[in-house]
């Protein structure tokens, strides 16, 4: 009997795609141990944009947050999404830092760590792999999926027999804007099975409403683990629904672990969160919702949310569909990278820039220039040379990769980082976001004499 596994995605994708990663600990704490004691292969709980948020807007650290859901998951295993090259920021860093935010992350509970690339640029996953081996770690390296003149299915298992050769321990198949259509999921997971014996997991979204169609299919020729999200967290910009699948694969006869009783009580828990959510207005009725734009245009929910607020920012909203028709050429020239983090941000961007100022690569975002200068990593296809000139001038791109160039970053992020960074989790959090993370180190220190302040004047 083929067995299904679910990976769950509450504490960090669903949230994050929903609530754009606005879930305090204190809000989901109770929950935890019915999440471990469910039988789900892994919950996703870390990584992503949470670092980001915990320090920027949660007011708490988030290897402690790391910590305490570890405190409770002994036997389920914490996932986490990890940027290659780029950790959880926006820039490449150097490899002994990416060595040391590896080591820390597996150190404080992490056990599976998910990673990818946002151009598919294997050498970037390269150092993350070793080291997350190194501490004995799942290395699961994600394709972030993506259609164009340059991907094929060939291409894509091309790459998967070179992440075999790399050592990886499993693979994902990355569907971040939810465009994989039930066909396609079929041939690439048969395709994948048929050349590969690595652990298989498929991530998708269910923004165009293909997700539900696309897992069956992929599952029925082979998938091992399928990302979802407990109900009242589905759907829309999130992952399909937790026990709808488990119901389904169930009646199918698959075998699936996972404990229906403790689902009801997690979605339980979890409703009342969301409708505060709904309540304040950080969860928009929007993005529950399904738009199949995103098949037209192959852009990404969250993607298109950032244009809209873009051009809303700027009276312009009326420029949108001029900006969505420009996007595709703004990715074609670029050598069709994936639309996925920082990419998906940085073309769009760009596409807007160039519909505003009403010349093409008048205003080019200092992002996009150091992409033409192979900071990110080597495009899928061949850059626009045209463009590349214009942007760059006589200014030649990087040869190999861009980390190689980056000096030793650890002793320096010590230095700048100073007495406030307490230890070397902390150096990271400065290192990867420095000013945020020194804004959160100050308030931690105000906070807390203030606190011995209290203590002394109730004493005396």
């Amino acid at each position: 009997m083929q067995k299904v596994m679910f990976t769950e995605t509450v504490l960090r994708d669903a949230n994050q795609s929903l609530i754009a990663t606005r879930l305090p600990f204190d809000k989901f704490a109770p929950a935890i141990a019915d999440l471990e004691a469910a039988g789900y292969y892994s919950l996703e709980c870390w990584g992503g944009a949470t670092f980001d948020s915990c320090l920027r807007y949660l007011d708490e650290d988030p290897w402690e947050r790391l910590r305490k859901i570890k405190a409770v998951c002994k036997k389920t295993k914490l996932q986490m999404l990890l940027r290659g090259q780029n950790l959880l920021g926006y820039k490449h860093y150097p490899d002994d830092v990416v060595r040391s935010f590896v080591q820390r992350s597996i150190e404080n509970g992490i056990d599976v760590v998910r990673i990818f690339d946002a151009l598919n640029d294997l050498r970037n996953l390269e150092v993350s792999v070793k080291e997350t081996l190194k501490h004995k770690g799942v290395a699961q390296v994600a394709i972030s999926y993506t259609t164009s003149p340059v991907h094929s299915l060939e291409s894509y298992i091309k790459q998967i027999r070179q992440i075999e050769n790399m050592g990886a321990t499993a693979l994902c198949i990355k569907d971040m804007a939810g465009v994989m259509s039930p066909k396609e999921a079929y041939d690439f997971v048969k395709a994948i099975k048929e050349n590969s014996k690595l652990q298989l997991h498929l991530h998708t979204h269910c923004t165009t409403g293909l997700a539900y169609m696309t897992y069956l299919k992929a599952v029925e020729v082979g998938a091992d683990v399928i990302d979802t999200a407990i109900s009242c967290f589905s759907g829309g910009t999130s992952q399909p629904a937790t026990e709808t699948l488990v119901y389904a694969f169930k009646q199918l006869g698959y075998q699936v672990d996972v404990d229906t009783t403790r689902l009801k009580a997690i979605n339980d828990f979890f409703k009342p969160v969301r409708d505060q959510f709904l309540k304040d207005g950080t969860l928009n009725p929007v993005v529950m919702s399904t738009d199949a734009a995103a098949l037209i245009y192959q852009i990404p929910g969250g993607m298109l949310s950032n244009l809209v607020a873009q051009l809303k920012a700027q009276n312009a909203l009326d420029k949108l569909d001029a900006v969505l028709t420009e996007t595709p050429l703004v990715r074609k020239d670029m050598g069709y990278p994936p639309l996925v983090t920082p990419m998906s941000q940085m073309v769009g961007v760009q596409a807007a820039n160039n519909v505003l100022s009403g010349e093409r690569y008048k205003n080019v975002s200092k992002e996009i220039k150091a992409y033409l200068m192979g900071e990110y990593g080597q495009a899928p296809g061949k850059i626009d040379p045209q463009i590349q000139k214009k942007v760059l001038g006589d200014l030649k791109p990087v040869p190999g990769r861009y980390a190689e160039t980056l000096p030793a970053g650890m002793e320096q992020g010590k230095k700048d980082a100073g007495p406030l960074a307490r230890n070397v989790d902390d150096v990271l959090s400065y290192i990867v976001f420095p000013q945020i993370a020194e804004k959160y180190f100050k308030a931690r220190e105000e906070k807390e004499q203030n606190r011995v302040k209290y203590t002394i004047e109730k004493a005396g």
